[in-house]
């Protein structure tokens, strides 16, 4: 059994035990998160749309950043030079039930 879920702007496939990274939610580690599913699929049924009655339950793992990305941007011949860095927060998921 496994769905599709929307959270951030992105969708991910999940199934029951999968960790995943998502764009930063609030709440602390061992807080239950819900998800709205947009597909459940269980072997041969099929659920899409207004027919998903489901949703996903999952549990923070752990809240983080990600590493850092150097941004350098410059113009030649004109002695312009910017650095920046820029490092993305995230969340780590269990999911817990489907």
């Amino acid at each position: 059994m496994y769905a599709v879920i929307v959270t951030g702007g992105k969708q991910f496939k999940v199934s029951e035990g999968d960790v995943i990274e998502v764009e930063k939610l609030e709440g602390e580690a061992g807080a239950k998160v819900e998800f709205p599913a947009l597909m459940v699929v269980d072997g041969d049924n099929v659920a899409v749309g207004a027919d998903v009655q489901n949703t996903v339950s999952g549990e923070i793992l752990k809240q983080g950043k990600t590493k850092k990305v150097v941004v350098f941007k410059y113009k030649p011949k004109k002695n312009e030079r910017k650095k920046n860095g820029h490092r993305q927060a995230f969340t780590k998921v269990k999911i817990t039930k489907i």
